[in-house]
């Protein structure tokens, strides 16, 4: 493995655009250590002009690229896909480094993000359309597909590699051109994927890079300009709102895929170390600064006391420390205002009754850690069950019927992803089913799948990343009829 100084030598710190080009000005912004707060290294910061250079290359090719055998395509995600993997370690030390994330975690992203280009480039060449006879028999009916066009991702940075990825790969797998803003806490790992690309044979101007602190100055000549077609975010549902308002001017084609409040509800007949094994999965993967993390436990009253203890003393074994330290599985927050965030929800739900069984203080020193957190007796006025926390931190809530059950796990404004577990098919199959969320596991932890359509209903957004429906947001369906 390169060393940390090696590898941030060897990032690509300008602007992406049809390879790496200085920001207006020359303008640049540190991107910080979460572990230490210390500066990494400084990037480029791009200007609004720098944003409509980006689309005016993206528009030069984008006719060229869309022309490219869909064979073709698919044969560069493939190729980059397996650079990808082959420097897994130096990805996983990057993100680790920007995002602060321990590297196990790391590296699980750098699998799941390279997966997207493997899955698209075999979707690049299944872009099927049809042909059948009018039913009044006068005429045939033809229906094509065809990329959308230029395409502008606005990614977070709480997975700097796969948000970016399921994005960028249906896109190219599609014919479009694509613009890829990344958050300005964590832009190193896809300054380094937009390298990897080219050497992967991608065109340039294909996939641009544009690096900012200022993202909505940055992005809204974009989104202004007619030449854009496709507009896809992941991120707050507030700002989701404003993009969609925003995008509404020129009729973009949106995908929004947005916050998350999410239910684990465990049943009296659930198996509760199994349970427990996906409680600590869906709550501490990414060191719950994730959309699909287990936001609220909600667990049948007879069940209670033990899924409580044990999940505790799982809790208990979690190390926190630096992402980089072998030895830590939680890794630090983002950033202050994240710390801040959480120890607020916290403290709220104590003020307010609920119990701490373990963690519940934030340990001070340098760097932005909060230790895994389990809240009891938590009252519903608490804003921890009505607000993402985004951290580490765990309230059960009992309940005493299934109908009680489902009603609180649907007793939010959000709607990406619920948890259940039980040992019944029928009631899994009645709550799934009845759950208000887009996606639903049943007896697991983690659910996110390149193969599968990911996505949720209500304030969590619409449209479909992942899967065989994934590739679709990127395509435009013309009807040709014939005699």
């Amino acid at each position: 493995m390169v060393s940390e100084r090696e590898l941030l030598a060897s990032v690509p710190t300008q602007l992406w655009i049809g390879g790496p080009v200085d920001a207006t000005g020359g303008a640049t912004f540190p991107v910080e250590n979460p572990a230490t707060g210390e500066t990494l290294i400084e990037v480029a910061d791009a200007s609004p002009e720098d944003a409509v250079r980006a689309l005016d290359t993206a528009v030069a090719v984008q006719e060229d690229w869309a022309a490219t055998p869909a064979r073709q395509r698919g044969e560069i995600l493939r190729a980059v896909y397996e650079r990808i993997i082959e420097r897994t370690e130096d990805f996983a030390l990057l993100m680790t480094l920007e995002m602060g994330k321990a590297l196990p975690e790391s590296r699980n992203e750098v699998r799941y993000g390279a997966e997207f280009f493997r899955w698209f480039s075999e979707e690049a060449v299944r872009i099927h359309g049809r042909y059948q006879t009018a039913p009044t028999g006068t005429g045939r009916i033809m229906v094509h597909n065809q990329p959308v066009g230029p395409c502008l991702a606005i990614t977070p940075w709480n997975f700097p590699l796969a948000m970016g990825t399921r994005k960028i790969g249906p896109a190219l797998a599609a014919g479009c051109t694509i613009i890829v803003k990344p958050a300005s806490a964590t832009p190193l790992t896809m300054l380094l994927l937009a390298q990897l690309c080219r050497e992967a044979g991608l065109p340039d101007g294909v996939l641009s890079v544009i690096t900012s602190r200022r993202s909505g100055a940055v992005t809204a000549p974009l989104i202004n300009d007619p030449r854009l077609r496709k507009l896809t975010f992941t991120g707050s549902t507030e700002v989701g709102k404003k993009l969609v308002e925003s995008s509404a001017h020129g009729l973009l084609r949106t995908s929004m895929e947005l916050g998350g409040n999410a239910p684990f509800v465990v049943f009296d007949d659930a198996d509760v170390d199994a349970a427990v094994e996906g409680a600590m999965l869906a709550k501490l993967r990414n060191g719950g600064e994730a959309c699909t993390a287990a936001n609220r436990f909600h667990v049948h009253n007879s069940v209670l006391e033990e899924f409580t203890r044990k999940f505790v003393a799982a809790v208990q074994e979690t190390k926190l420390g630096p992402g980089a330290d072998p030895d830590s599985t939680l890794g630090p927050l983002i950033n202050a205002d994240q710390l801040d965030t959480v120890s607020e929800l916290v403290d709220d739900a104590v003020a307010k009754g609920a119990q701490v069984r373990t963690g519940g203080k934030a340990p001070g020193g340098p760097g932005y850690f909060y230790p895994a957190t389990v809240l009891t007796d938590v009252p519903t006025d608490a804003r921890i069950l009505s607000e993402e926390v985004f951290g580490p931190v765990a309230p059960i809530v009992g309940f005493d019927t299934e109908e009680q059950g489902l009603a609180a796990a649907n007793d939010t404004e959000f709607g990406l992803v619920a948890y259940v577990y039980t040992r019944d098919l029928d009631r899994a199959l009645r709550i799934a089913e009845g759950l208000e969320s887009g996606m639903v596991g049943i007896n697991r932890g983690v659910i996110s799948d390149p193969a599968a359509p990911f996505g949720g209903v209500k304030a969590s957004g619409f449209g479909r990343e992942g899967g065989t429906e994934g590739i679709e947001e990127y395509l435009s369906t013309k009807y040709i009829a014939l005699p």
